[in-house]
């Protein structure tokens, strides 16, 4: 079969249509797909199922050649290739899981541009061999998938990533696309620059999932809050975060023992335990998976309900990464974060007994402080959440449990306003350890050396311990009063905003010490997947499910990879009659119409 891309004139739209089976481009979509496909290069920072992957799949099959994805894990290389074929797409991967002659194969179809698109791993692709295979090749464009891998500061750095700037001095012709859901300011210009992407354009959409109901609750009875948590998401698959592998293990094996399907993931398993696990994880239905962050990156998997943390995770970046491996498919999801004195105090110390330079600890430091001031807002966290990413939501996202079940606040003006005064009468220089010193007349030797002990603000903030101010420092850094200079010195500088808090004009409402909590995450609606109110449709959406299991099953393939939830409960809304009416339905592409059309409807007409 040729390359779907052997007509290079075509549509963006009729391959949407066509190929993909979807009707519109969502959010920016169009416009990105549009500048590649002219051979424009582009940063594209989207959240995580919003559909990053078409927007280099598109012009791949629009312009001619191969397109050369670069993907960082064997996964999500499989997961993409088995989805594209799925569409009739001439896709294929090159990496440490084939076989030598497997390779070959794959190498030749290049060479005689019979591939629409070939995922390689950054290791393969810096190889002489494969760049020399490049050269003689006819290519399309390089997408450069998980590009935060770039950042030394990131959560999940690659060094491997650094050097495919050799693309652009090598093949200076070609388009060049990376894409991310995670990279907050810095990150994104470090990703321009060490990709040589700066006469790119930037796509930056809103990396809001308002999907996700976020939930952040301070430890009391973890394995109950668990318990709890997973007893209002029976038969739902989802992730558990434990900071160590002992508690990977220790849970995986409480919650086998309540009877859940449950299996442990981490490093320090064997490869083909973890890929017998993972396998089971995207192949069956309403499994649990209790993983360090080894497990997650690259997975496709777009029915996930819900996404526990069980420790706190290192940063703001990383607790969205992970956040965002739920509800892909757009459907309700949850994401719970249990934390406790003791995550802070261990991220502290890993953090300072490091062996990375001191200009890392300060950086590390300050995205440390970013995380807390989110699990100790009293306000909208999806707010603060998306704040971070320098992004402003207008009103209360309503989908949070502060926004579902408001803390107790007290009026902490005063008291913000003695914390904003020291920063400034100290210079907007210093870090939060130096300011509260200040504050409660701590006069310690650097105190000292700077001549601070002589401030009006100098032991005026006796009332509240050192932890104390250091969540109040955490609150007004998350409101937007205070910011951190993360990638200077960790030292506090004031905001325009927090003019009005000096002058009085506006109040300052900061979150009172939690206490113990109740086990449950009560507050507001049920955040799990699709709910039919009407008992024939509940029938008849289980009935698609069971038939999509079956034919995934015969194909070794995962339930999604044929059709995703979200097709599956439109085709029970509309209820199609014939095959042009299920070719209607989102998601429903020509090959997949062909191939499993006639199945579907059989069951909807029973049905």
């Amino acid at each position: 079969m040729p390359a779907l891309n052997a007509a290079p004139d075509s549509d963006p739209l009729h391959v949407l249509r066509h190929v993909f089976g979807y009707d519109a481009f969502r959010g920016r979509q169009k416009e990105i797909v549009e500048h590649v496909a002219a051979g424009g290069d582009a940063l594209v920072l989207m959240p995580t199922g919003g559909g990053k992957s078409l927007c280099y799949q598109v012009p791949a099959l629009v312009r001619p050649g191969t397109a050369i994805v670069v993907s960082p894990l064997i996964a999500l290389m499989h997961d993409q290739v088995q989805a594209l074929r799925q569409l009739g797409v001439k896709a294929a991967m090159l990496n440490s899981s084939l076989a030598p002659g497997e390779a070959r194969q794959v190498e030749r179809a290049l060479a005689m541009g019979e591939l629409d698109l070939l995922y390689v791993a950054p290791e393969r692709l810096l190889t002489d061999s494969f760049l020399t295979l490049l050269d003689g090749a006819h290519l399309s464009l390089f997408a450069i998938d998980e590009a935060h891998c770039v950042s030394q500061w990131g959560h999940d750095f690659r060094p491997e990533y650094r050097q495919l700037t050799i693309l652009h001095e090598r093949f200076p012709g070609v388009p060049r696309l990376a894409l991310t859901a995670t990279a907050d300011g810095p990150t994104r210009r470090e990703i321009m620059e060490r990709l040589a992407l700066e006469d790119g354009r930037v796509f930056l959409s809103s990396f809001d999932r308002p999907n996700i109901r976020y939930r952040i609750v301070p430890k009391s009875n973890p394995r109950a809050q668990l318990r709890a948590f997973l007893d209002d998401h029976a038969d739902e698959a989802g992730i558990v975060y434990c900071m160590s592998r002992a508690k990977v293990e220790a849970t995986a094996e409480i919650l086998s023992t309540e009877g859940r399907t449950a299996l442990p993931y981490h490093a320090g398993l064997d490869a083909d335990t973890r890929a017998r696990h993972q396998d089971r994880f995207l192949k069956e239905e309403g499994v649990v998976m209790v993983a360090t962050v080894a497990f997650g990156m690259g997975i496709d998997k777009p029915d996930v309900r819900f996404v526990v943390h069980l420790d706190l995770p290192k940063s703001i970046e990383a607790y969205y990464q992970e956040t965002g491996r739920a509800g892909r498919d757009g459907l309700p999801s949850e994401a719970l974060l249990l934390y406790g004195v003791e995550d802070v105090a261990k991220l502290i110390q890993f953090v300072e007994s490091s062996d990375v330079p001191e200009a890392r600890k300060r950086v590390e430091r300050g995205k440390l402080d970013a995380l807390l001031g989110l699990c100790e807002t009293a306000s909208c966290r999806r707010q603060v959440l998306l704040k971070y990413f320098e992004e402003d939501l207008d009103e209360p996202c309503g989908n949070c449990d502060t926004c579902l079940s408001p803390p107790r606040t007290f009026d902490g003006t005063e008291a913000a306003q003695k914390l904003l005064s020291c920063v400034y009468r100290t210079g907007e220089r210093f870090g939060a350890g130096h300011v509260i010193d200040v504050l409660r007349g701590d006069a310690n030797e650097k105190v000292l050396k700077f001549g601070h002990d002589k401030l009006s603000t100098f032991g005026i903030g006796k009332d509240f311990s050192r932890d104390e101010w250091r969540a109040i420092v955490r609150q007004l850094v998350a409101m937007g009063h205070l910011w951190v200079d993360v990638e200077g010195h960790g030292s506090l500088g004031l905001t325009e905003k927090c003019r009005a808090v000096l002058r009085g004009a506006e109040k300052v409402e900061l979150k009172a010490e939690a206490r113990a909590r109740p086990a449950r995450t009560t507050g507001g609606a049920r955040g799990p997947g699709p709910v039919l109110s009407d008992p024939a449709d509940e029938a008849l959406f289980r009935k698609l499910k069971g038939l999509r299991l079956e034919i995934a099953r015969a194909q070794g393939v995962p339930p999604y990879v044929i059709f995703h939830d979200t097709t599956l409960l439109e085709m029970v809304r509309v209820r199609p009659r014939s095959l042009t009416g299920l070719g209607d339905v989102s998601g429903v592409g020509e090959a997949k119409l062909e191939r499993y059309g006639p199945h579907f409807l059989e069951v909807i007409k029973e049905g």
